[in-house]
């Protein structure tokens, strides 16, 4: 490996890490700041809007990333510039509804969750997915120079804005808070925006020109996509609201605060699962498959091996930790937390399960797989979440996630047979006079 590789790579991880500490760090401000009820109503107003949000803004940057590179490598510049206006487009779009259906939620928010003070909350974040609708268009034109070092460092700075509205705001409020979160997420569109576009121009001058026979897969390779993280938020963003219907905002908050080991373990793999799909998708375009597979088993084995040694600790420490950081008015989060713990190690050791699905162009795998996830995980979280409170919910979380990891593992040997087979294909024929 290159000095030049290893210090990107190293930046991506610094930075990623330093955007998840400032993440984990507003999570605490807000906890303390607003007190369990006032969490619990912050916590359902950004499932909610995070719901809408990933549902509606719809995904192309998996498209840009896929596609993208496909014209670096061929030199198409005229349609790598057709294709980023494109998908501009398509972003703002997305989030100009998802903005719109939570104003129009917002008036019955109250009686949904059987809490004062949601409606405000809504309207206070319905900006969120028009603000940052096209942030991830303008971090994909970085990827396409494989600067991932550089778009980590603009997404701590995000999450830096972030902590600094939480800090500033909470003490007034839930609904200041989230206005200042909003307002933070703008600039930090802005600049985001800003650099994607000097980074766009950076490539060969060319006018941008039809996409052409393209059009088809890449239609598909966004509606797929788009499809898929839905199924994802289906997930993600509805056992919370789920909860919240069934058990009440407070134990949204509780479940929020579980959620932490979920945040951290996320994180840690993040710069890998970013370099994965960086690298990995541009080695499977130049026909080096068997290299991609070959990653993937490499780093399923090291991230089990970390977390082997790290679950029991965290396991056992867990009672301190949420006392500590949090209070001890968030002790009923502690079960949990335990248990979202052994889910996220799960996630952990298939973190390339994101990235995975772009580098090869199959986006409805991650429909499959997720879509059964998500069919496991809400009629639990209903059930336990309704008996339980968070705790339900974390169970559910935990036997979805096993069951979601049981897929990939299915899907991944027969990749792997599709590969070897194709590779033998191609050396035979090689070997024909």
């Amino acid at each position: 490996m290159s000095s030049r590789v290893f210090r990107r790579r190293s930046a991506t991880a610094a930075w990623i890490y330093a955007a998840t500490a400032c993440g984990i760090l507003g999570t605490i401000v807000a906890a303390r700041a607003l007190g369990l009820e006032n969490f619990g109503v912050f916590a359902t107003a950004l499932a909610t809007v995070g719901f809408f949000q990933i549902l509606l803004d719809l995904t192309v940057e998996e498209s840009l990333t896929k596609y993208g590179f496909r014209y670096v490598a061929a030199g198409d510049w005229g349609r790598l510039r057709r294709l980023f206006r494109q998908m501009l487009l398509l972003k703002i779009l997305g989030g100009a509804i998802a903005t719109v259906i939570v104003f129009g939620l917002a008036p019955f928010a109250d009686e949904i969750f059987g809490a004062d003070g949601v409606e405000q909350a809504l309207l206070a974040a319905a900006l969120l997915p028009l603000v940052q609708s096209t942030e991830n268009v303008g971090a994909t034109a970085l990827l396409l120079h494989s600067r991932y070092d550089l778009r980590a460092v603009y997404q701590a700075g995000s999450a830096g804005l972030r902590l600094i509205a939480i800090v500033i705001a909470a003490p007034l409020g839930v609904t200041e808070t989230l206005i200042a979160i909003v307002a933070a997420q703008a600039a930090a569109t802005a600049v985001i925006s800003v650099v994607g576009r000097i980074a766009l121009e950076r490539f060969p001058s060319a006018p941008a020109r039809p996409l052409g026979e393209d059009i088809p897969g890449i239609r598909s390779f966004v509606f797929q996509s788009s499809v898929a993280t839905g199924v994802i938020s289906a997930r993600s963003t509805l056992v919370p609201l789920v909860l919240g219907i069934v058990a009440g905002p407070t134990q949204v908050g509780l479940f929020r605060i579980a959620q932490t080991p979920q945040t951290g373990l996320a994180a840690a793999s993040s710069p890998a699962r970013l370099v994965l799909l960086t690298e990995q998708t541009r080695d499977w375009e130049k026909g080096k498959r068997s290299g991609v597979l070959a990653g993937i088993r490499s780093y399923s084995k090291w991230a089990a091996s970390v977390m082997i040694v790290a679950v029991p600790v965290f396991y056992l420490a867990m009672p301190w930790l949420v006392e500590v950081v949090f209070g001890p008015e968030y002790d009923d989060a502690v079960a949990a937390a335990r248990i979202v713990l052994l889910a996220a190690a799960i996630y952990f050791t298939i973190g390339w399960t994101k990235s995975l699905p772009v580098t090869i162009g199959r986006p409805r795998l991650r429909i499959l797989t997720h879509g059964l996830e998500t069919l496991v995980a809400i009629p639990l979280v209903a059930v336990l979440g309704a008996e339980w409170g968070a705790t339900g919910a974390a169970v559910a979380v935990l036997v979805s996630t096993a069951v979601f990891a049981a897929a990939w593992i299915v899907v991944l040997s027969r990749l792997r047979a599709e590969v070897a087979v194709a590779e033998r294909t191609r050396g035979a024929e090689a070997l024909q006079p």
